[in-house]
């Protein structure tokens, strides 16, 4: 090779055995290339020849000195790049050379290294005795080899299972996940990995397995045989299951605090995953509010809350849902409720045989859907067990095992705790909702001064109840006070404050306070309550909890003499008054400060109203929402009250239903109101001279007046009453003095007169000539009282007239 050895024109040249042969001008141009080369690289004579020598080097390889220079007198190996892009190595050495014409060339010999070859006989022998499930498949998906694992799991041959697909081997629950798995990795040569469920054949248990299907590839690279691989993964697959299933009633059970909800949602989640037939009965007592206790009858009750089966109705309940069973203290449940330990069981064990003799109608049932293992669950929580849950396979041929008891009574303990939470928060929302609704006026007071009706909705929320309240109060006069007022926070905390500011309001409007004194009052009593509570709470961890109570209030007198409003408000939303033409507005009341803030003076607003007005009185739990804020919801109050309205009630209903959602999240208290006035038939007012001698006069107007009203038989007392109000009001007050009587439901007599001074009833001695007056007036009359004024006081007594 040292010497001259011209080639032929062709440009081909022999090989060596087992070599490859190029050659490489001075430029490094290939001008030769042999049948060994085109076997090694691919690539055919007509495409090398005159081209680069360099473009067959793989990547990274030094070629800045040229091929023929880079291998001159010494071995190398390089990686060399295949037609189809993969990388060759092989061991070079170049021979410098001339052509025909004498120029100088290199000859340049490949070598694949010795690569010890597998022996056949071994391969062959490992992939017949493999443990695991593996095979081969062709381009028809039919088997061509199969491993001794596979074998043994699919229970055929290898000879049986050659040339069929795997359809005629796998259960037809598996073939359509398997065979659409390996048609995919002949589509586009990828592997794939899946999970399978189910039995190999079928008189296996049902188990997992990781599938794992790989093209086998020609030299080519086309994908010409598929190998399928199986591992069984039960364990792993089980353990991964139990632990969803575990998270799954952790998030899923108790989301709702209603006990049958979530039981059922313990029903819905565990069916079909562990058990095919699920039931949670509860004891009897705790619907009652009654804590759960050993019971000294023959049987236990509990009440079916929850059921749910694999299959549509659960055909499988005994009795439905809500109803009472009694269990006799022989059987499981009863067992499991007076042990707090769970069991398992077979149908033909015996405590299930005895369990069927007593009951037929369950003996039954077990026989018709093929019952055969049964799991009794107790459902404690905090030291007390609430009920049981039954967990029934009969779909599963599996039975339950050790494993599926430790899951269940852990499903169980879960469960229970959410069901407890249920139920103490469903005592305490009732127990709550009884003290706020035994709080609030459960009728309105009769008067007859407004048409009115109301509405009180509570919260649907975790929060509990709120502390709305409204009310609607009899005045002096025949006048009339609308209340609404709202404390702030929720619980039996928020009702009970509710409860002692309304019965203060109550209060002071029986003293006839003015609507700014009657909220300065009540501004005072809940600051004395924060002090209270903060005196008697004692800090923990060092902690500042606050524990303040803040409340808004409405307080509105409307008089229907005068047919006049007078309202004031602490940091409450405005009362909307609807005028007889339609109109909706809502009364600027000035603005005062929440209650138990302080700081800043309350102030009234009085204005006319005209009989057939609308007044509408609310809390924010009305006007705010999800869908909208207090000043959209006071826009969508408004022009829901511009539309005509056949009755209050109707009024009412329609309020509620269109501004508030499905599920409201904090209270709300509406009363509407629509005013009435009295006409001059029922109103008689008398300016009294400030001079004994004109009393006489008065009993006469008064006397005629009755007569005209046809109370004759109220003549006298109201003539003494008359007497003796006028007297003290001449003798003790100063002028002006006015008398009124108004004709309502009963009989009003009022004395006006400028003084301030508020008289007393006092006891008169033996031998007193005076100091009887009110004392006559207290025995003859329904009540009496003093009304203060701006410019005076006014005292007043109410006859009752329905004898009359």
């Amino acid at each position: 090779m040292h010497g001259a050895t011209p080639l032929g024109n062709t440009g081909v040249i022999p090989d060596p055995v087992g070599s490859a042969t190029a050659v490489v001008d001075s430029r490094g141009i290939v001008t030769g290339w042999s049948s060994g080369a085109e076997r090694l690289l691919g690539h055919p004579y007509q495409e090398v020849m005159g081209r680069p020598a360099v473009g067959l080097l793989g990547p990274g390889e030094d070629v800045e000195q040229g091929l023929p220079a880079a291998l001159a007198g010494r071995s190398r190996v390089v990686s060399l790049r295949h037609r189809d892009g993969r990388r060759v190595a092989a061991r070079l050495r170049a021979y410098p050379s001339c052509d025909g014409e004498g120029n100088a060339q290199y000859v340049v010999l490949a070598t694949v290294p010795e690569r010890t070859q597998p022996d056949s006989a071994t391969t062959e022998d490992a992939f017949a005795q493999c443990h695991l499930p593996v095979m081969v498949f062709d381009s028809g998906l039919r088997a061509l080899r199969a491993s001794a694992g596979a074998a043994r799991e699919l229970g055929f041959s290898e000879e049986q299972m050659q040339g069929r697909r795997i359809t005629e081997i796998l259960p037809p629950h598996a073939c359509r996940t398997v065979e659409d798995g390996m048609r995919r990795v002949f589509e586009t040569g990828d592997f794939e990995q899946f999970l399978v469920r189910g039995t190999a054949r079928p008189d296996s248990r049902e188990r997992a397995w990781s599938v794992a299907v790989s093209p086998i590839r020609a030299r080519s690279g086309r994908v010409r045989h598929v190998q399928l691989s199986a591992l069984d993964v039960s364990e792993q697959h089980l353990a991964r299951e139990r632990l969803a299933l575990l998270n799954d009633i952790s998030t899923q059970v108790g989301r709702t605090l209603d006990v049958t909800r979530t039981a059922q949602e313990m029903a819905d989640v565990t069916v079909g995953r562990l058990a095919d037939f699920v039931t949670v009965d509860l004891l009897d007592s705790l619907f009652r509010g009654v804590e759960p206790r050993p019971t000294a009858t023959s049987t236990v009750a509990l009440r079916r809350v929850a059921h749910q089966s694999v299959l549509p109705g659960a055909p499988e309940a005994v009795i439905p849902q809500g109803e009472v069973d009694h269990y006799p203290q022989s059987t499981p449940p009863a067992r499991c409720l007076a042990t707090g330990r769970p069991s398992l069981h077979r149908t033909i064990d015996e405590a299930i045989r005895n369990w069927q003799t007593s009951d037929p109608e369950r003996s039954a049932v077990v026989k018709s859907f093929g019952i055969h293992s049964v799991m009794v669950i107790p459902l404690r929580a905090r030291g007390l067990t609430l009920g049981v849950a039954v967990l029934v396979r009969h779909q599963r041929p599996d039975p339950f095992d050790e494993d599926d008891l430790l899951l269940a009574q852990e499903i169980g303990a879960r469960a229970a705790v959410a069901v407890d939470n249920a139920r103490r928060y469903t005592l305490e929302h009732t127990t709550a909702l009884t003290l706020q609704r035994s709080l609030l006026p459960r009728r309105i007071a009769g008067q007859d001064a407004v048409e009115a009706a109301y509405r009180y909705l509570p919260a649907r929320t975790r929060a509990g109840l709120g502390g709305d309240w409204f009310d609607v109060i009899p005045l002096s006069g025949a006048r009339v006070a609308l209340v609404v007022g709202d404390v702030v926070g929720h619980g039996l905390r928020a009702s009970a404050t509710m409860g002692r500011l309304r019965t203060a309001v109550r209060t002071l409007a029986d003293v006839d306070l003015p609507a700014d004194e009657l909220l300065t009052h009540l501004d005072d009593l809940v600051t004395h309550l924060t002090a209270e509570e903060d005196s008697a709470v004692e800090p923990e961890f060092d902690l500042d909890i606050s524990t303040g109570l803040i409340a808004t209030c409405l307080y509105l007198v409307y008089d229907p003499v005068t047919c006049r409003c007078t309202a004031a408000t602490a940091g409450h939303p405005p009362p909307a008054v609807v005028t007889p033409d339609g109109a909706a507005n809502f009364v600027d009341v000035p603005p005062g400060p929440p209650l138990g803030v302080g700081g800043l003076p309350f102030e009234t607003v009085e204005w006319e109203l005209p009989p057939g007005s609308l007044l509408t009185l609310y809390t924010d739990g009305l006007i705010e929402g999800p869908a909208h804020d207090p000043g959209n919801g006071l826009t969508l109050l408004r022009r829901f009250l511009e539309r005509p309205v056949f009755s209050l009630d109707a009024l009412c209903d329609d309020l509620i239903h269109t501004l508030l959602p499905t599920q409201p999240q904090d209270d709300v208290a509406l009363l509407v109101a629509r005013t009435r006035a009295f006409d001059a038939s029922q109103v008689t007012t008398w300016d009294v001279p400030s001079d004994p001698a004109a009393v006489a006069g008065t009993r006469a107007q008064v006397l005629e007046r009755l007569a005209d009203w046809r109370l004759h038989d109220l003549a006298f007392t109201v003539e003494l009453v008359v007497s003796e109000l006028v007297t003290n009001a001449i003798r003790y007050g100063r002028p002006p003095v006015q008398l009124r009587l108004i004709r309502d439901t009963s009989l009003i007599c009022e004395v006006s007169d400028g003084s301030s001074t508020a008289p007393h009833l006092r006891r008169a001695r033996t031998f007193d000539e005076g100091g009887r007056g009110l004392l006559l007036v207290a025995q003859l009359t329904q009540r009496w009282g003093t009304r203060h004024r701006a410019d005076g006081k006014t005292i007043w007594a109410e006859l009752d007239i329905t004898d009359a």
